[in-house]
């Protein structure tokens, strides 16, 4: 438990060979010199070289740190941030930060350009990044309440080491969590959480909600709750060890997306059934005010994420699982679930080939082997389509949902804000048996 709040360091920028940043108003360099306006960054024999708007160097260390002697009114534009790192909606943007810069090299070459900020200025920038910050005040409380408990938890997670993956001739079995992370808490993209400084106003709502749940967490037995999110559960939560370790927090039990429960999926024709239908969920929406109200722009491209298809032909899926996987299975001949968790997701997949047959898992890593970028999710069922000698010519993926699928389903508590619900309803229904507690 914690009793203050604490500062966070964030990866804004990790592997780069270059930095360009702009200082609107007075930062100060590790000898006490003031800097401000257009600065370049780069390495050389595993130093920062920082250099001025005419090219001169003004400081130069492994790592080099800048902090605002204002810190209320100094901010710092950072260009060319890559965001949705590998996702289909992978971009570049120019953002802007309040709180220190720090830049440290690594000994390949490379650095990374980081942000030490307060957990509430921090948080305030994730609720604006991770969805509108015009959707309901309850709603982003709720989020608001979420990140923060998954935030602190996962502080205390990282001082413990995890495995991360089980490899063998016939298994690879992945999953990937902060704990990756080394030299900073969290990175900045979806990876962990979405983070985008004060590029995006903090609204008058954001603040309200920061301010009615500042020092608020979510206990579960007197421990901050591991609290995750996704972005659409597809009707219905998943279970923590469909993504990650296995473990069973019981506040991450699988619930349905709805005020009256279903059954869950067990088997391959409950798969087939759940994907085929279209079942009212609070997540089930494409009412587009709403969606305009809750989801960044870049988000609003993805419209089906609901129920979805994707299709591929035979070779082309061939290519991808081969650029994907790096193993070359030959003329693919079978993708079969083996284990699902409730909602549908898969965590298992066998991949039979004319070279290869090999088991996949745990569901970000099927999702990473079974298209360009990612698949919305691993809730899918796998038909395909044969030529007149019955040869394989295309495999369609018929899935729901985006993202995890595990506690919080971000689109259901905005649709469920929407209709009335408050922040601690919302909450209770996505982490059954969980409870508030002011921590500071």
């Amino acid at each position: 438990m914690i009793h203050h709040e604490p500062d966070i360091t964030v990866a804004l920028m990790q592997q780069t060979h270059t930095a360009s940043l702009n200082l609107a108003g007075a930062y100060l360099l590790p000898d006490g010199r003031l800097v401000t306006g257009e600065l370049t960054a780069r390495t050389a024999e595993n130093r920062i070289l920082l250099s001025d708007a005419s090219g001169h160097i003004i400081g130069t260390a492994p790592v080099l740190s800048l902090t605002p002697a204002d810190p209320a009114h100094a901010c710092c534009t950072l260009h060319s941030v890559r965001i949705g790192i590998q996702f289909h909606w992978q971009r570049s943007q120019t953002q802007t930060f309040r709180g220190g810069i720090m830049m440290s090299a690594s000994n390949d070459g490379f650095f990374s350009v980081l942000n030490i900020i307060g957990l509430e200025d921090y948080l305030a920038s994730v609720i604006s990044s991770e969805m509108s910050a015009e959707a309901p005040l309850e709603f982003l409380k709720a989020q608001a309440l979420t990140a923060r408990s998954w935030l602190v938890a996962m502080l205390e997670k990282k001082k413990a080491p995890r495995a991360g993956q089980i490899r063998s001739n016939d298994e690879i079995c992945v999953w990937q969590d902060v704990n990756d992370h080394h030299g900073f808490d969290v990175c900045a993209d979806d990876h962990c959480q979405r983070y985008q400084g004060i590029t995006n106003i903090i609204s008058e709502t954001v603040a309200q909600a920061m301010e009615a749940t500042r020092g608020k967490f979510l206990i579960d037995r007197d421990s901050i709750c591991d609290a995750r999110y996704s972005k659409c559960c597809g009707g219905r939560t998943d279970v923590f060890s469909t993504a990650w370790e296995d473990a069973s927090p019981p506040y991450l039990a699988s619930i349905t997306d709805h005020d009256k429960p279903r059954a869950a999926v067990v088997s391959e024709k409950d798969a087939a059934r759940w994907f085929a239908s279209s079942p009212s969920s609070y997540c089930n929406t494409d009412d587009p005010d709403i969606l305009r109200s809750i989801l960044p722009s870049f988000d609003r491209e993805t419209l089906h994420f609901y129920r979805w298809r994707v299709a591929y032909s035979k070779e082309e899926l061939q290519d991808i699982l081969l650029r994907k996987s790096g193993i070359d299975f030959g003329e693919l001949r079978h993708i079969i679930p083996l284990q699902r968790g409730p909602s549908g997701r898969i965590y298992r997949l066998r991949i039979v080939g004319e070279k290869r047959d090999m088991i996949v898992g745990k569901e970000l890593e099927i999702r990473r082997w079974l298209s360009h970028t990612h698949l919305l999710s691993s809730a899918f069922v796998v038909t395909s389509e044969h030529d007149a000698d019955g040869t394989i010519e295309r495999f369609i993926f018929h899935g729901g949902g985006w993202g995890h699928g595990v506690g919080l389903c971000q689109i259901g508590a905005a649709v469920m804000a929407v209709k009335g619900f408050p922040a601690e309803e919302i909450l209770a229904h996505y982490f059954p048996g969980a409870h508030l507690r002011k921590l500071y």
